[in-house]
């Protein structure tokens, strides 16, 4: 048994929102990346893709979030389960925010859609995808 120490979590600031690490390959997990997103009222992310399936369960605030064409809103208690491979857009509720916690396969990579740049601070370059920092 592995226990991940609140001080060894690791925080990714994108222009989006701030990504806390809980549980990663560098952490002592193996199968799963588990992390905590935090974003501020009204922020929105870029519309982009993962290559895995990601389950997200919303903390506090809310959000509403285009996928695959389709508009879903989620508030605290929801989990979405995002299928792999399908465009998604999340905006943080413009009151609220949005903190929730995401867990996915360990090896996920992410794709943009648009012409969006990515950091090298927040993903590591992977071919035509990224492999987000939070997860590895």
């Amino acid at each position: 048994m592995t226990v991940i120490r609140h001080a060894e979590s690791r925080r990714t600031e994108t222009p989006n929102a701030v990504m806390t690490t809980l549980a990663s390959p560098t952490q002592g997990g193996s199968g799963q990346a588990v992390w905590r997103v935090d974003m501020r009222p009204g922020q929105t992310g870029p519309l982009h893709a993962i290559d895995t399936e990601q389950v997200w369960t919303v903390l506090d605030g809310g959000a509403t979030v285009e996928l695959g064409g389709e508009k879903l809103t989620v508030g605290p208690g929801d989990t979405l389960v995002i299928p792999a491979d399908v465009p998604r857009r999340l905006s943080a509720d413009p009151a609220a925010g949005l903190a929730a916690i995401v867990a996915a396969p360990a090896g996920m990579r992410a794709y943009v859609i648009d012409d969006t740049r990515v950091s090298a601070d927040c993903a590591i370059p992977d071919g035509d995808k990224v492999l987000p920092a939070w997860v590895v």
